[in-house]
């Protein structure tokens, strides 16, 4: 049948689709408020209105826009994840004068979601699933709560913007699959992630430490934000080879990006006695970078420079506008040059883009995240074979695999790794990253330990502030050498990375490490911390069950077991001890769970 085309008469009916735009939702709801309305109608509906007004008020000063608001529930949409957040965390506090003079069947209590996504944005509503899911989001969250989806979480720093929970996988009303969910609490005044005392950390190692924050963009566009992490990556990458210098991990220092912190507060943060910084604008194929040094201690700029070049350099293997500015700031920091060195950085923004987003799902630990995450990786290796670092990120992918219980063949999975490993040495022999993770991967397997020890010092004396090759270091030592040792090296792998959005898995290195020092109740302390952030991640889960039977609290560690049962039922200890090498360690937790019930296979 030929379609007619539509009459003039009907064109009122036809409007345009609104621009799609990616915005982050806030859906805010009253939590009981038919029984509330029934109660006292005249009362919360003037309580509602004087909400209503404060929250557009809240919305407004967080940089968003308030889109509705219905009887008793409000839609508001953002830019920036963290804007969110902070706003939700301020609407919540709007009742608590009035709750208390009302009895407890009376207070009013709000719950909030949040999901960022897709969007169609109209002048007066937003449209789309998004905006469903953070409704559905919202309907998990206890009185008082604010629960955000993967999207959000990605966008907040845990410690700064709030106190992360993991929630888990949740089913949703006429949602299709599972969703991944997290519950933000207000940061506590005084209360902080684990962090080690400075003391505590190599107290001979007298090299100033330097953060670089990824430049801001002069006029921000989502199509360019790439590029201040592109700056921050390749000063990194020069100043990282230095033995003069101690340099904080990058996904460590993104969590300032974007933000106007001052130098102090950066320092109380990552412990960095210099911040380098800065902006960018772009015109044509010509960019143009403002660079300042400061001095964190001293709340004072040190060196200042505006440096100019192409766009593209700073995608070349020697790049003359990242070697100038990298020279110019170790010049004032120490007053001596800085060896050029740079690291080959992947010649496309959006193949850079998706390296991080491997990244960043291979330590969601669900199977759907992991196997994306290699998905995307991969892509990245079939574009650009000749750069290591994807490679490298390969390697870690298969290890990953093994810790999570993945893997049918644990040690062909170490096997793989290694292969990935030695690929990416192969394009750059001084890969401080692939050399730790074969190390890493030979250390599991046991088959030449001390060969894995030697690869491990190779990797932390060509990049001293590489934080992983460290915790690797200690993972060898808790399994095979000193465990004040293994303490000490993971200890500075935290230290190098106080703010990695992977911290869990740091942290959770450093449990072993006190595990094999027999500190068991620091061990399960830090468990606890990191399954707060990574509820999923079950080398945690095995650890925090070794520690508290060997504290004798059979109780906790049976009720950990039966969880970790759930999320790996196939798991015996057959299959755990064919993981890899025979070590103390592993005989330990080997023992805890037999002891717990976990079937011999």
């Amino acid at each position: 049948m030929e379609l007619q085309a539509p009459r003039k008469d009907h064109a009122p009916f036809m409007a345009l689709l609104p621009l799609q735009e990616h915005k982050v939702v806030l859906v805010v709801d009253l939590v009981e408020s038919v029984l509330l309305m029934a109660a006292n109608e005249e009362a919360v509906v003037r309580h509602w209105q004087g909400f209503v007004i404060f929250a557009n008020e809240q919305v407004c000063a967080h940089r968003g826009r308030l889109v509705k608001s219905l009887g008793d529930g409000l839609l508001a949409e953002f830019d920036e994840p963290a804007d969110a957040v902070r706003a939700a965390m301020a609407l919540h506090s709007h009742f608590s004068p009035i709750n208390r003079l009302l009895p407890p069947d009376r207070q009013l209590h709000l719950r909030a979601g949040i999901h960022a996504s897709w969007l169609y944005v109209a002048e007066n509503d937003v449209y789309g699933q998004g905006v469903n899911l953070a409704a559905r989001v919202a309907s998990l969250a206890d009185p008082g709560d604010t629960v955000v989806t993967a999207s959000v979480r990605d966008g907040i720093v845990d410690g700064i913007d709030g106190e992360v929970e993991d929630m888990g996988e949740s089913y949703l009303k006429h949602w299709p699959e599972p969703v991944r969910t997290w519950r933000v609490h207000p940061v506590q005044t005084g209360q902080h992630p684990y962090r080690p005392e400075r003391r505590e950390i190599a107290p001979t190692d007298l090299r100033p430490s330097i953060a670089v924050i990824p430049f801001d963009a002069r006029q921000p566009s989502p199509d360019y934000f790439v590029i201040g992490e592109l700056i921050a990556d390749g000063v990194i990458a020069q100043l990282s080879r230095s033995q003069h210098v101690r340099v904080i991990s990058r996904l460590s220092t993104t969590a300032f990006r974007g933000r106007s912190a001052s130098p102090i507060e950066i320092d109380a943060q990552l412990d960095a006695a210099f911040v380098l910084s800065g902006s960018y604008a772009t015109l044509g194929d010509k960019v143009v970078i403002m660079a300042e040094l400061s001095d964190t201690r001293r709340n004072e700029v040190v060196w200042a420079e505006r440096l100019s070049g192409q766009t593209m350099d700073l995608l070349e293997v020697q790049s003359d506008l990242l070697g100038a500015l990298s020279a110019a700031c170790a010049q004032a920091l120490i007053h001596t040059a800085v060896q050029r060195s740079l690291v080959l950085p992947l010649p496309k923004l959006e193949s850079h883009a998706l390296m991080l987003g491997g990244i960043a799902l291979m330590h969601r630990s669900t199977p759907r995240d992991l196997d994306r995450s290699r998905e995307l990786l991969m892509g990245v290796t079939e574009r650009h074979r000749r750069v290591a670092s994807p490679w490298a990120w390969l390697s870690k992918w298969h290890v990953m695999q093994v810790v999570q219980g993945r893997a049918p063949d644990p040690q062909a999975e170490f096997a793989r790794a290694i292969e990935q490993a030695d690929k990416a040495l192969t394009l750059d022999p001084s890969s401080s990253m692939a050399l730790s993770l074969k190390g890493h991967a030979m250390c599991h397997l046991g088959h030449d330990v001390q060969g894995a020890r030697r690869l491990l010092l190779d990797a932390v004396q060509v990049n001293p502030s590489d934080a992983m090759a460290w915790l690797y270091a200690g993972f060898w030592s808790s399994m095979w050498g000193n465990p004040s040792e293994a303490v000490e090296e993971s200890e500075r792998a935290l230290k190098l990375s106080p703010l990695d959005p992977h911290r869990f898995y740091f942290q959770m290195q450093l449990a072993n490490s006190y595990l094999a020092k027999n500190e068991f109740e620091k061990a399960a302390a830090l468990c606890k911390q990191s399954l707060k952030s990574n509820s999923l991640h079950l080398s945690t889960l095995r650890t925090l069950i070794c520690a508290e039977y060997e504290l004798g609290s059979h109780a906790d560690a049976q009720r950990h077991f039966q969880l970790l049962r759930q999320h790996q039922p196939s798991l015996t200890l057959k299959t755990y001890l064919d993981t890899g090498s025979d070590s103390l360690g592993k005989q330990r937790v080997a023992k805890a769970l037999a002891a717990l019930g976990l079937p011999t296979g």
